[in-house]
Order: structure tokens, then C-alpha cells, then sequence
């Protein structure tokens, strides 16, 4: 049985792994829970409103994505539909309140 790589990372992994990749970060709140703030220079795609799937087209697959929501269950669900449509690299990274926190 292959064994299929986790596209789950804990807030230190991540942090990590963005430094070394220099990867891009997305946002996939509301823009409503984005006004408590957001991570620096992520790109705010609205999950529940289709704008990962609208925007898909126009993100580059040869790049690494780090991809967070409120609590972890959207951003997965981006991960894995960014993985079905040929992304390489793409990672959940849970909740905004953990890898805020982490970064401190």
C-alpha cells in the first residue's frame, strides 16, 4: 500500500517550511473573519464562496501554498481540492489563532 504524504502541518512546521520555501499563504476565511486580522501578505480566497475554485486557473502549480481558516476544516478542504487539480505543493495549516500564536 503507498502511503500518501500528509498535507497537514502544525504551526511550527509551518513556520518552518515557509521560511525555507518562501511559499505562498492563503487565506480561505470570509472576508468578515478576516477583519480580526490576517497573516501577513496571504491572499484572501473565500472558501465557502467558490473563489478557490474561481481562482485556480490562475495560480501557479509550480509553487508551494500554506493554506489556513478559522479552525483547520475549510483550509483542508482547499488543500485536498488544490491537490485534485494538480498543485504539488499545498499544505493545511489549521486556524489562524495557532500560527498567530506561533508566531509570537
Amino acid at each position: 500500500m503507498i502511503k500518501t504524504p500528509s498535507i497537514d502541518l502544525t504551526p511550527q512546521e509551518f513556520r518552518a517550511q515557509l521560511d525555507s520555501t518562501h511559499g505562498a499563504v492563503i487565506d480561505c476565511r470570509t472576508a468578515g473573519e478576516c477583519v480580526t486580522g490576517a497573516w501577513p501578505g496571504a491572499q484572501q480566497l473565500d472558501w465557502l464562496n467558490g473563489e478557490v475554485h474561481k481562482a485556480i486557473d490562475l495560480l501557479d502549480k509550480a509553487k508551494t501554498y500554506f493554506i489556513y481558516c478559522r479552525s483547520g476544516v475549510r483550509s483542508a478542504q482547499a488543500a485536498r481540492f488544490m491537490k485534485a487539480n494538480g498543485f504539488a505543493d499545498v499544505y493545511n495549516v489549521g486556524g489562524y489563532d495557532a500560527i498567530m500564536n506561533q508566531a509570537e
